[in-house]
């Protein structure tokens, strides 16, 4: 091999080396809490968790209420001025969610990571009724694990987290074609790695 050979395998190698150990650095904490959450969710049955409920009761003031008109739509945002009443006087944050509305009540869900949350509003009376329902921490790192009620940009953080987890193991498989030849077990924990799950599947998975 000649020297400009040498240099670009230099090169080469030492960009997947790079690659490498970025990927590693941005998936580190990543892959703990996968890794930790997927223990527990595997053993879900056993941790026993108690939901803590919270209900509010208030009444919206009849300024607002009047100021409502009914959408021709089954699903609409909430009107702004009720937004805003929500979030200043009873604490209650909804964003953009759509709501279901009726001829004399409006129903919104509010799921979220680890819990629930939901309201309705009678429109003749005004009465407000919100309640919360949270199932602790470790339910809310389950649904982080599986995306649930998350929203967009923690959709996007896992695809991007996916991405370079992939960049990482192929980067590792090729780091350890390189230096296999000095470590006799490589191929065969390779090995092992790839068939043991096929192995439990076939074997106990009906």
């Amino acid at each position: 091999m000649n020297s400009s050979a040498k240099k670009s395998s230099r090169l080469w190698w030492g960009s997947l080396r790079e690659w490498h150990w970025i990927s590693s650095a941005i998936c580190l904490v990543g892959m703990l809490l996968f890794s930790v959450t997927g223990i527990t969710l595997n053993h879900a049955a056993q941790i026993k968790a108690k939901p803590e409920i919270v209900t509010l009761e208030a009444e919206v003031p009849a300024n607002i209420i009047s100021a409502i008109t009914i959408p021709d739509e089954e699903k609409a945002v909430l009107p702004n001025v009720l937004i805003e009443w929500l979030a200043q006087a009873q604490g209650i944050s909804v964003g953009n969610q759509l709501a279901e509305w009726s001829e004399d009540e409006i129903y919104l869900s509010l799921p979220r990571p680890g819990g629930d949350a939901w309201l309705s509003i009678d429109l003749a009376s005004g009465e407000l009724v919100y309640e919360v329902t949270e199932r602790g921490w470790i339910s809310y790192f389950n649904d982080l694990h599986k995306g649930r009620n998350t929203g967009v940009a923690w959709s996007w953080f896992i695809d991007v987290f996916a991405v370079f987890c992939i960049i990482f193991c192929i980067t590792g498989l090729l780091l350890l074609k390189r230096y296999a030849s000095g470590r006799p077990a490589t191929w065969p924990m390779v090995g092992l790695g790839l068939v043991l799950p096929w192995v439990l599947i076939l074997l106990f998975i009906h």
